[in-house]
């Protein structure tokens, strides 16, 4: 588990992360959300023992980052947003590097390589230099130095900044196979990459922690309630009185619809599913139910409202 704890960080009297306190436990995809400059790279960095921290704690399993970095540090995996690549290195002899770097044994490394090769899809790049591939295959190289050493933590800062729509699907898909059996966080601005891979997301603005939920929970609960949109054939007058009177419904309003249709767009309290409930009051009152729909704010809308200046 990592944990922060009144995590800060400031340059010359700026603070760029300012009081984060944050729980990771093991086994989740963790979306890291913000702004250009609300201080995503600066937590991203601290936590994996690149900087230190000006105030606050950061624990990883029970550690301390101040007292047993090294230690720490040997279960992280990290993609900055600039690949540290080697761009004169061909592919093999640059994760031979990395391998040796992180001191994996003898015995094990080169079948550890292997296995790297083939889950990161470079078999067929193997022998290019690494200036000569495409921004995809870099990333994927960057991406294979990170779980050399198989990390229990996985830190990848903007993995699919610049890459085409193919790219960002396979990089996507590899950082899904990859959250099965490590932690991640994965920090970026793209919010449909975070919406499309991630169990939570933090979002942070101006080096505070601005929102923590499911991506399902922070587009429904924004508002404080949750709105369903139904349709049915018109005919019940007083189909707005009975569904107000259900419980958990805290307004009913008609919506202006088709000819020869009601809509209605119900209000509930946060988190309350109601559906099993207007359905059985239909069938009850033999009205044709045409379709239900939850509506939400799309992830763009929620995190225009918490980062909006």
């Amino acid at each position: 588990m990592i944990e922060l704890s009144q995590v800060c960080k400031s340059y010359g009297g700026v603070m760029a992360v300012d009081g984060v306190d944050l729980s990771v436990p093991s086994g989740q995809i963790l979306g890291f959300l913000g702004p250009n400059g609300a201080g995503k790279t600066t937590t991203m960095r601290m936590i994996t023992g690149y900087m230190p921290p000006t105030s606050g704690t950061i624990m990883v399993d029970g550690q301390d980052m101040e007292e047993h970095s090294l230690e720490i540090r040997e279960k992280i995996g990290y993609l900055p947003e600039m690949a540290p690549v080697y761009q004169d290195m061909n592919v093999l002899d640059y994760l031979e590097y990395v391998a040796t770097l992180r001191k994996l044994p003898t015995s094990s490394r080169k079948s550890r390589i292997k296995e790297v090769i083939s889950r990161c899809g470079l078999s067929s790049v193997l022998h290019k230099d690494i200036g000569q591939l495409s921004k995809g295959f870099r990333q994927r190289v960057g991406l294979a130095q990170a779980i050399i050493h198989d990390p229990a933590y996985l830190f990848l800062d903007e993995p699919t900044a610049g890459l085409d729509p193919n790219q960002i699907a396979e990089i996507r898909t590899l950082i899904k196979e990859l959250g099965r059996e490590k932690t991640v966080i994965l920090s970026t601005h793209i919010l449909s990459e975070v919406q499309a891979t991630c169990d939570r997301i933090v979002i942070i603005n101006a080096g505070k922690v601005v929102a923590d939920n499911t991506p399902e929970k922070l587009q429904a609960g924004l508002e404080g309630r949750t709105v369903l949109m139904v349709t049915m054939k018109s005919g019940p007058s007083d189909a707005t009185a009975k569904v107000k009177s259900l419980s958990s419904v805290e307004d009913v309003r008609a919506i202006p619809g088709h000819s020869g249709e009601v809509r209605l767009r119900i209000d509930s309290a946060p988190g309350q599913d109601i559906r099993e409930a207007v359905f059985n009051l239909a069938v009850r009152e033999n009205w044709v139910l045409l379709e239900m729909i939850p509506e939400t704010q799309s992830l763009e809308e929620v995190f225009h409202k918490l980062t909006a200046a």
